[in-house]
Order: structure tokens, then sequence, then C-alpha cells
């Protein structure tokens, strides 16, 4: 599967209907992306189960500023509609195989507990 173009437009539906989303936060200016670019595509064919987005932060400004996206690339993994892994970086093929592994390993129930827990903690805290 190729991997497809994310925008504020179609993130929700992304993540809504697929199972695990793997986003590649880039920029046109950026060695390092042009860089993981090809990795990333790459990676996109040996797992067609796993959505492969690119987020073009110069368009999608809003979108890069909702996951505090400071250094590029940066890639975030959702499973079962939750964010279970963020970081900045590239990645070689062999640790987007297993970051993948581990997302599709995780219980997504209890991920969904727990994620609902947390944002029920932060708006108790910051009384909204």
């Amino acid at each position: 599967m190729a991997t497809v173009e994310m925008t504020h437009e179609n993130f929700e539906q992304l993540i809504d209907d697929n199972d695990i989303v793997m986003i590649d936060f880039w920029a046109e200016w950026c060695g390092p992306c042009k860089a993981f670019g090809p990795v990333f595509e790459d990676a996109s064919s040996r797992h067609e189960d796993v959505v492969f987005a690119k987020v073009d932060t110069e368009k999608q400004r809003e979108l890069a500023a909702t996951f505090n996206v400071r250094s590029i690339p940066m890639v975030v993994v959702f499973r079962g509609q939750v964010p279970v892994y963020g970081q900045p970086g590239m990645l070689p093929a062999e640790a987007i195989d297993d970051l993948i592994e581990q997302a599709r390993a995780l219980d997504v129930d209890k991920i969904r507990e727990e994620h609902a827990r947390l944002v029920e903690e932060h708006e108790k805290q910051h009384g909204h």
C-alpha cells in the first residue's frame, strides 16, 4: 500500500477507519525527511494492514501544531484510535517493522481505558 497524504480534513477519518496508522511529519526543505521518505514508503509495502500517512508540516500547520511537532521528521503511531508512539528522528527499516509489531501486540481495550483515564484526569486538573 502506498503512503497517503494526511490533512486536517481527512485526519479523523483515517484514524477512525483504521486500526494502525503510522504518520510521518515532514517538510520539503528537510534533508533528513527526504532521506527518510523512501524508507517510510518501502515499509508501507511490507505492512498492508497499516495506513502510512504523510503530513507536510508546511501545508498542514494546524495538524502539526496539534501534535506539538518541533523537530522533523517525526513519527506518530495510532493503534485503535489512540496515539501510542510519537518521537522525532529518522527510523531505520528494522525499527519501523519493530514498532509496528509492538503496536499490533498491544491490547486495544486496555489502551482505550488508560487513554480515557488520562483524559479524565487531565480535565479534572485543568478544570475542563
